[in-house]
């Protein structure tokens, strides 16, 4: 078993990945989807906690040298923080949006410009999240090596994105892996594997079905 396919089966085993093909569950961008990723919920679990740290620690070897590990708010930041103090290294958080009040500060901790920062994700689904944080950095004068997360749901748009903001992207576990255990593992049918792959091949249509 390989580190990618051990992760994703502890996902699963701990319910930080749950998985509901039939009775689909709703993101808050509204869309319908077969899988939750929470991955807040290992942090309850020290013995597969310690496991993902190792894996951010081997993972972050491919972007080094950098100064700083830097977590997207808010999931980020727990693993973030982790891997900085396994690291030695300096750790600073990016807000989805300035404080409206005190400083109103978008990065909180100390970033110096020119420093080389390695940007910590706990899932990759579009993106998004992640290269706004990755630009917010930028333009402080930081340079960003790279995003390193613990999932990703392997959309091409995400894949897109990230390569036309010319960042590279690794992460520690994936949804092939993970529809890989959930089948071998009778965690969900032949069939259900069918509608998995039908909806990260296009999840909006997928999505669409479900609407009244």
């Amino acid at each position: 078993m390989n580190f990618a396919t051990e992760v994703a089966k502890n996902l699963l085993q701990i319910k930080a990945i749950k998985l509901s093909p039939q009775n689909p569950f709703t993101w808050a961008s509204g869309l319908k989807s077969p899988i939750y990723c929470d991955n807040r919920t290992l942090l309850s679990y020290p013995v597969i906690r310690d496991m993902v740290v190792e894996g951010l620690v081997e993972k972050s070897k491919l972007f080094q040298p950098f100064d700083l590990v830097a977590g997207v708010a808010t999931a980020g930041i727990p693993h973030g923080a982790l891997l900085a103090d396994r690291l030695k290294l300096p750790f600073v958080y990016v807000r989805a949006k300035a404080k409206e009040h005190g400083r109103q500060n978008l990065i909180e901790g100390e970033l110096k410009p020119g420093q080389k920062v390695l940007v910590i994700e706990d899932l990759i689904s579009t993106g998004g999240s992640s290269l706004q944080a990755v630009e917010a950095l930028r333009s402080e004068g930081a340079t960003v090596v790279g995003v390193l997360a613990i999932f990703s749901y392997e959309f091409d748009a995400a894949k897109t994105s990230f390569e036309q903001a010319e960042c590279p992207l690794e992460t520690l576990s994936n949804y092939s892996a993970m529809t890989q255990v959930a089948v071998e593992s009778a965690y969900v049918s032949s069939v259900d594997q069918e509608t998995l792959r039908l909806w990260r091949q296009d999840p909006k249509q997928w999505s669409a079905q479900w609407e009244n």
